[in-house]
Order: C-alpha cells, then sequence, then structure tokens
C-alpha cells in the first residue's frame, strides 16, 4: 500500500503535538518541513518520534557534500524516515548524503532528492534558463540522483507515471500536489487526485490542508486513504 504522509503545516511543536494525538491511529506518517524545522528545532522531530510515528524531514538539503554529509547524520540520530536533498546538488553530494545515510546503520533514513517543485512550471524553467522539456527535466535529475545513491525522488503526480518507468519498481516516488476531488489547489500548479497518483505509481502522498484545513481531519485522512486504495 502507498503511505500517507500529513504535512505538518503548522508554527510550533505544542501545535504539532495537538494535531498528532488529535488524528491518532488515523495518520502514522508525518513531514516535517523548512518552516516549522526552523521555529521548533530538532525537538519537534522528537515530539512526533515520542509518539510512534514515522517522520519525513524535508529540508530540501543543497550544499557543499561535507555540510550535507553531517547534516544527514543529525537527522538519523534524530530517528527520521525520510529525508530530502536537491538533486541539482550534483553527483558528489548526493553520493555523500547516501553514504552518511548508510553510516547510520538500523537508523538509515531514505534519501529522496527533490527534482523540480511542484509550484514550478514550465515558463518557471525557461526563466531559470533550463530549456528542456519538464518531463525531461525531471527525468534526468530523477536518473542523476539514483544512479548515485538516492533511495528515490520527489515529484509532481504529473510526472509520476513516466518517473516510474523511467527509474523501475524500487525507487521511492514522494508525491506532493496532491488534493481531493474538488479541493482547492492553493499554490500548487501541478497537482492530481490521491487514486490517480498511486495507480500512477507513487509510493508516498504528501497532503496538507486539506486535511488541516478540514472541519473533521481525523475523517478527511481516512477518505484520503480510502481514495488511495491499493497501490
Amino acid at each position: 500500500m502507498a503511505e500517507l504522509i500529513v504535512a505538518l503545516d503548522v508554527a510550533s511543536t505544542a501545535e504539532v503535538e495537538q494535531l498528532v494525538d488529535r488524528l491518532g491511529e488515523s495518520v502514522s506518517f508525518y513531514k516535517i518541513g523548512l518552516e516549522l524545522f526552523s521555529a521548533a528545532g530538532p525537538d519537534v522531530v522528537r515530539a512526533v518520534k515520542s509518539r510512534g510515528k514515522k517522520v519525513f524531514l524535508d529540508l530540501k538539503l543543497h550544499d557543499i557534500p561535507r555540510t550535507v554529509e553531517r547534516a544527514v547524520k543529525a537527522g538519523a540520530e534524530l530517528g527520521v524516515d525520510l529525508m530530502t536533498i536537491h538533486a541539482v546538488g550534483g553527483k558528489a553530494m548526493i553520493r555523500a548524503a547516501k553514504d552518511a545515510a548508510l553510516a547510520c546503520g538500523a537508523r538509515a533514513p531514505k534519501i529522496l532528492a527533490v527534482t523540480v517543485l511542484t509550484s514550478l512550471d514550465q515558463s518557471d524553467l525557461a526563466d531559470l534558463g533550463v530549456s528542456r522539456e519538464m518531463k525531461a527535466h525531471v527525468e534526468a535529475l530523477g536518473r542523476l540522483a539514483c544512479e548515485n545513491g538516492a533511495d528515490g525522488i520527489v515529484c509532481s503526480p504529473k510526472e509520476v507515471a513516466h518517473m516510474r518507468a523511467a527509474l523501475g519498481p524500487d525507487a521511492l516516488l514522494v508525491t506532493p500536489g496532491v488534493r481531493p476531488a474538488g479541493a482547492d489547489v492553493g499554490d500548487q500548479k501541478r497537482v492530481a487526485t490521491p487514486g490517480q497518483a498511486v495507480r500512477d505509481g507513487s509510493t508516498h502522498l504528501v497532503v496538507g490542508r486539506p486535511i488541516l484545513e478540514a472541519a473533521d481531519p481525523c475523517a478527511a485522512a481516512r477518505a484520503i486513504a480510502a481514495e488511495m486504495g491499493p497501490a
């Protein structure tokens, strides 16, 4: 089964604890992103892990290899299960991240490479000087990452089927930009429903506002999980 990851788009550890406790058994995996980690620090990871949950630490590391290596080691020591780096960091940085994870043994987090942010579209790539078509660009970065040790990638739902074919059956494909049918897409430009994303090959779906802003977050999480169906 594909796994649902709830994005903890809140401002403090206290809010995180309240939300995780409220969602209870309906959610087992949570994403901690840059804004929350910057505000609350490692203690927010500890708070989620202490409740028996899995953590996707989404800091999108992009720095010199040695710095990324040390950051991955620190994340592993916190017990995180998934971590992100930017594929555009290059081969040496990707390898350093994976080597640092493997050195942690049983605590090793899986390393995911961010290809193209879901807030970007083809015109944004052009602004950045990238002339490749979106799918070709995502594929090139995904192949670079996985060939150099990454366990998978983060990509939009619109590229999942293509990337599953390109990277094979074992790559993790973590998909933000997922919205239930009829939901507001917010600032996401490349979206799909949970069921479609899973059918196309996603292994993990990241969902935030459709659950956090629901009148009944538990019911919203269960509905999305039901819509995901079997992988």
